[in-house]
């Protein structure tokens, strides 16, 4: 398909027995997914991305996508789940926070396709999904969790197969992109980033050769190792699912179109977008599914959705994730669903060592750091992005500021951002102190109740267990985020050795806003009396997740998302998923 001319309109296509193109709002993975699966089904599309690169915040991403009942756990020997067991799971988790935000009806539908749609898109040559070992529930105490097998990526693949499009992908600066989870989960997700002498390791440089790749050769894409470009995390998950769209001549991708409108007819359907592209603004028809991600680059959204000002709050995200999809289905009609900010997946963070930007990290959870509020206590499981994230946000008792706090051993073993472990910090980035007593007064905190505080987490970390908040007691922390070489505990170590240091946090988004566009099960755009917009569909993190209310796991978003990627682009081809 070629390039509209700025300023013309393409013919409408948007009538009950067309099969002209469908508008697709963003080019991160929900968006490719959904043209794939229409195109595939012989509707073409169009792909409309603001950025200059593809990819969005998935591309930043771990690259988790989380399933239960997969195909891919069975094929791997784990054969103990199941959709009741799976449901099991989510509702156990849904029920200890407004449980009332849980769509009944969106949950079955997601569970019962989940798992087909998972098998849909490998079989289509997308991706060829793989198991993450030995990676537990989040929360492995709550009724169906299991140890392992629901969380799934892409094997690796290797980036030379985009061809020109390989410099328009977006590469995560978060991950070691062409590390594999079990080395990751195998030396820590710190350690994957420096190596013995405490310096930034090749897999953080880009510098990936001799690690197994995967090729475009047989009928799935996939043609054993290679050498060269290896892709992993995010970044792998959206280049497959990119290698296999650029195969398909009924998609076309447009960087930098960004949508300014939706268009609609006298009965209120959607029937088109404008966009301004770097020649001007386009017109163009058809059924309009927005994949924008959510809000992380729009102050004013944060503010109202989350309570955060600017002091509290950054992101890792994209910044053309700036709210657009929320507006545009606002604009029409569309309501927004609102989930309670203290059950969103925001990290820990702070500001970049370098530049303007934002980061984070797993330093919060290693050992002999610990995370307080200005009163200079303990408040949470401070290794758990969740549990920091419910107590800090509590509606009816926050703790805003927060402040991690870390001592010596923390600063020679680990490091922090940029700064490996051994290393001095950026003058002025962190608060240095001879004692917890002086590094609480140039904090702005309690330093007599840091030192109490820390004097009796100490006492726990060395004996392996923290009765108080429960540190050490998710498996998927000590896996994913610990020192697998620490002991008593992979994230429990004794803060005792001067001198002491803290930054001040702020919560970090990574493009998952749990708030935003409400839809139904199929991933249609409902209006304010729960009726779908006609010619309004809406996939990602774009819509809010009612589809598992505040129950939320790393990789439902992106396993959510390419669901109704799948519910999207069949309903829109003429080919309907019952």
């Amino acid at each position: 398909m070629g390039t509209t001319e700025a300023g013309t309109t393409e013919p409408d296509n948007t009538g009950p027995d067309n099969t002209g193109p469908i508008i697709v709002v963003g080019g991160g993975l929900s968006g490719l997914a959904t043209a794939l699966t229409s195109a595939t089904n012989g509707r073409a599309a169009i792909v409309l991305e603001a950025a200059e690169l593809v990819g969005g915040a998935a591309a930043y991403s771990g690259g988790q996508i989380w399933c239960g009942a997969n195909h891919v756990a069975r094929r791997e020997g784990v054969t103990d789940d199941s959709l009741e067991l799976t449901e099991t799971y989510i509702r156990d988790v849904a029920r200890h926070l407004a449980p009332e935000v849980l769509d009944e009806a969106a949950l079955t539908r997601w569970l019962q396709t989940s798992p087909g749609a998972i098998e849909y898109f490998e079989e289509l040559g997308a991706i060829r999904w793989t198991m993450i070992p030995g990676l537990a529930d989040y929360h492995n105490e709550a009724d169906g969790a299991l140890p392992q097998g629901r969380y799934l990526t892409n094997e690796v693949i290797d980036g030379s197969v985009l061809g020109e499009w390989r410099d328009k992908l977006r590469y995560s600066p978060y991950f070691p992109v062409g590390t594999t989870y079990r080395e990751l989960l195998e030396k820590g997700r710190r350690a994957t980033y420096v190596d013995d002498e405490g310096r930034e390791a090749e897999s953080a440089k880009h510098s990936h050769a001799g690690l197994p790749a995967f090729g475009l050769a047989d009928d799935n894409g996939f043609d054993g190792p290679a050498d060269g470009d290896p892709l992993t995390y995010g970044t792998g998950v959206v280049a497959s699912f990119l290698r296999r769209v650029l195969a398909e001549l009924a998609i076309d991708i447009r960087l930098e179109h960004r949508v300014t409108a939706l268009l609609q007819d006298d009965d209120g359907a959607v029937t088109g977008v404008r966009a301004q592209s770097p020649d001007g603004e386009v017109t163009l028809r058809g059924p309009v599914v927005l994949a924008t991600s959510t809000y992380d680059w729009d102050p004013e959204a944060v503010s109202d959705i989350l309570g955060l000002d600017s002091e509290d709050w950054g992101s890792v995200a994209p910044e053309s994730i700036r709210g657009d999809g929320l507006r545009l289905a606002q604009s029409v009609g569309g309501e927004l669903a609102r989930i309670p900010a203290n059950a969103t997946p925001i990290l820990p963070g702070w500001r970049s060592q370098v530049g303007t930007g934002f980061g984070y990290g797993p330093e919060y959870a290693m050992p002999h750091s610990m995370i307080v509020d200005r009163t200079g206590r303990r408040y949470c499981n401070d290794s758990y992005w969740v549990d920091i994230c419910r107590k800090t946000l509590d509606p009816g008792d926050r703790h805003l500021p927060f402040f991690l706090i870390w001592d010596d051993q923390h600063r020679r073993k680990y490091g922090l951002a940029a700064t490996p472990p051994g290393g001095d910090y950026p003058e002025g980035w962190v608060q240095e102190g001879a004692t917890l007593a002086e590094l609480g007064e140039q904090l702005g905190i309690d330093g007599v109740e840091l030192a109490k505080t820390a004097q009796r987490f100490s006492g726990f970390a060395r004996d392996g267990a923290d009765p108080d908040f429960g540190r050490g007691s998710v498996d998927y922390v000590n896996r994913f985020a610990g020192d697998p070489d620490n002991t008593p505990s992979p994230v429990l170590g004794p803060i005792e050795q001067a001198p002491f240091f803290g930054i001040r946090l702020r919560f970090v988004g990574t493009g998952i806003g749990t708030s935003g566009v409400h839809i139904d099960g199929d991933g249609r755009v409902l209006d304010g009396a729960d009726t779908p917009i006609r010619g309004l569909y809406a996939a990602g993190s774009v819509a809010a997740l009612t589809t598992t209310g505040t129950a939320y796991n790393s990789g439902i978003a992106l396993g959510r998302g390419i669901t109704l990627a799948y519910l999207i682009g069949h309903e829109l081809a003429g080919a309907p998923i019952s």
